[in-house]
C-alpha cells in the first residue's frame, strides 16, 4: 500500500523538482534531495526555502510548518545516500540519455524493493525502464509546474509494470493531497499529448498570418475561457521544452499538427526561449499597444447573417442607424461560410467584414481580401462600444477560436476512442494539469456535437490537414442522433 513510502528521494532540485521535494515534505516523508553539485544544490535550497516562505508571507503555512517542512528534506550530491528509499524520482532535463544513465546508477544504488520514478513529461516511461534489472517496479509519476499548487498527478504505467504499482502510486498521490489519472505509456500522456497540438498550431496560424499573436492570445483567454493565451503559455513553458515534446510527440505519431511549427525551430535557435530567456513570442520590456476607443465615424451598418435582428437592435441602441446593405457605410456578416462569398455579392464589397461572437467578450473580426482598411478599424470601434475585444483576422475557416480549438476536441475525442484514457480522467487532467474552465468533453456537449463535426468539415475543406478531420466515433455519434458524448460513459 501507499503507506510503505516513508522515505523518497528527489534527483534534481530545479523548480520542478524542489516542488515535488515540497510536496512530499508537507505530506509528511522523509526527503533526500540530490543535485549533481554543491551550487546547484545550494540553489535547490534556494527554490525550497524560497516556495515556502512565500507560502508563510501570504498566510499559507505557520512558522511551524514551515519549519517542519524544511526540517524533513536533506540534501546530498551522491545517490548513494538513497540506497534505503523506498521511491525515488527523478526531475533532470529532458533528456533520454541522461535518464537512462541516471536509472541505470539507481538501479544499482537503490534496494530492490525500491520504487523507481520518472517525471518525465513525454518521454518513454518504457524506455528509461529497459535500463534497469527491475522494469517492474519503474513508474512514470509526472507532476505539473508548481508542483504544490497543481493538483494533477499523471501516474504512467507500463507494459512492464508490476501488477498493483500504478494502483499503489496513484494511492501516494492522493495522499499527497493530488488528484492522480492513470494512463498508459504513450508520449505526452494525456495533458502534453492534446495541450502541445494545440499550442503548435496556434504557432502556425501565427506563422501563417491568419492573426497577430496577441490578437490570438486574447481571442483563446477571452473567448475560449482559458486561463492564458497560447503564446503567454509557450513562453511560460518555454520554446525548447515545447519543441523538444513536440519531436517526441512526432516521432511516435508522424502527425504533422505534431511536427514543431518552422517559428518555434527559429526561436529556439535564436535563444528566445520564453519567460526563462528573458524572451519568446513576448519580451519581458514589451510594451503594450494602447486600444483606442474612440467611437467611429460611420453612423449606418447593416447586419447580414444568422441573429442579425438581435445583433440589429443592440447596435441601434448603441445609437447606430440600421440600414439596407447597399446603403450601409458598415457592413457586418455574422457567417462562418467564407465571407468574401457574401462580399462579392455587394455593389461596396469593401465595405463588408465578417463577425463572430465568440462568449460575452470577444467578437472576431475576419476581413477579406476586399476589405478596405478603413472598413476594418470602423468595425473594431464599434465592436469597443458594445464592449467587445475585436479580434482581426483573415477570412479563413473557423476564424481564430473554433479554428484551434474544434481539432483539439476532435484530438479529445480520438484519444478517447483509442481506449487510452476514460472521457473523465481526459476531463480531470486538462481541467487540473492546465487551468481549464472545463474539460475537452464538457466543452464538446456545451458546443453540440454536430456544431463542431460540421466546423470540422470546414477546416478539413479549407486546410486539408488530415488530423482536422471529424474523429469516426464523433462523426457516428451525429449521425446516430447522440446530443451528448457522455451518454457513453456507464
Amino acid at each position: 500500500m501507499a503507506g510503505t513510502f516513508e522515505t523518497v528521494g528527489v534527483v534534481g532540485l530545479g523548480t520542478m523538482g524542489a516542488g515535488i521535494a515540497e510536496v512530499f515534505a508537507r505530506a509528511g516523508l522523509t526527503v533526500i534531495g540530490v543535485e549533481a553539485d554543491p551550487a546547484a544544490l545550494e540553489r535547490g535550497r534556494g527554490h525550497l526555502e524560497g516556495s515556502t516562505g512565500r507560502a508563510l508571507a501570504r498566510g499559507k503555512l505557520t512558522e511551524a510548518e514551515r519549519a517542519e517542512i524544511l526540517g524533513r528534506v536533506s540534501f546530498t550530491t551522491s545517490l548513494e545516500d538513497l540506497a534505503d528509499a523506498d521511491l525515488v524520482i527523478e526531475a533532470i532535463p529532458e533528456v533520454m540519455d541522461y535518464k537512462r544513465a541516471l536509472f541505470t546508477d539507481l538501479d544499482r544504488v537503490c534496494k530492490p524493493s525500491a520504487v523507481l520514478a520518472t517525471n518525465t513529461s513525454s518521454l518513454s516511461v518504457t524506455a528509461i525502464a529497459a535500463t534497469t534489472t527491475r522494469p517492474g517496479r519503474v513508474i512514470g509519476m509526472h507532476f505539473f509546474n508548481p508542483a504544490p499548487v497543481m493538483k494533477l498527478v499523471e501516474v504512467v504505467r507500463t507494459v512492464t509494470t508490476d501488477d498493483g504499482l500504478a494502483g499503489e502510486v496513484a494511492d501516494l498521490a492522493r495522499r499527497l493531497g493530488k488528484t492522480p489519472v492513470t494512463v498508459g505509456d504513450r508520449a505526452g500522456f494525456v495533458v502534453n499529448r492534446l495541450l502541445l497540438a494545440y499550442l503548435n498550431h496556434a504557432a502556425a496560424l501565427l506563422e501563417n498570418g491568419l492573426a497577430g499573436r496577441d490578437d490570438i492570445d486574447a481571442a483563446m483567454k477571452l473567448g475560449a475561457g482559458f486561463p492564458m493565451g497560447p503564446f503567454a503559455l509557450l513562453d511560460l513553458i518555454g520554446l525548447d521544452t515545447s519543441y523538444e515534446i513536440c519531436e517526441v510527440l512526432f516521432r511516435e505519431t508522424r502527425d504533422r499538427r505534431h511536427a514543431p511549427a518552422p517559428i518555434l525551430r527559429e526561436l529556439v535557435t535564436a535563444g528566445r526561449l520564453g519567460r526563462k530567456s528573458g524572451e519568446g513570442f513576448h519580451c519581458a520590456e514589451e510594451p503594450q499597444s494602447p486600444s483606442p476607443h474612440e467611437k467611429p465615424s460611420a453612423a449606418s451598418v447593416a447586419v447580414l447573417g444568422e441573429g442579425a435582428e438581435e445583433f440589429s437592435a443592440r447596435l441601434s441602441g448603441a445609437g447606430f442607424k440600421i440600414v439596407d446593405p447597399e446603403g450601409a457605410e458598415l457592413v457586418l456578416a455574422l457567417s462562418h461560410t467564407p465571407v468574401v462569398e457574401r462580399a462579392v455579392r455587394l455593389p461596396h464589397p469593401d465595405r463588408l467584414v465578417g463577425l463572430h461572437l465568440v462568449g460575452d467578450q470577444v467578437a472576431e473580426v475576419a476581413s477579406t481580401v476586399l476589405t478596405s482598411p478603413d472598413t476594418a478599424r470602423v468595425a473594431h470601434g464599434l465592436l469597443r462600444i458594445l464592449g467587445r475585444t475585436p479580434v482581426p483576422c483573415k477570412d479563413r475557416a473557423e476564424f481564430v477560436v473554433d479554428a484551434l480549438l474544434y481539432p483539439y476536441l476532435n484530438d479529445a475525442v480520438r484519444m478517447y476512442e483509442s481506449g487510452y484514457a476514460s472521457i473523465e480522467d481526459i476531463d480531470t487532467a486538462m481541467k487540473l494539469g492546465c487551468g481549464y474552465p472545463a474539460g475537452p468533453f464538457e466543452t464538446l456537449d456545451r458546443l453540440g456535437l454536430e456544431t463542431v463535426r460540421d466546423g470540422l468539415r470546414a477546416l478539413y475543406a479549407e486546410y486539408r490537414e488530415p488530423s482536422f478531420a471529424p474523429a469516426p466515433l464523433l462523426d457516428q455519434l451525429v449521425t446516430a442522433g447522440v446530443r451528448s458524448i457522455r451518454d457513453l460513459t456507464p
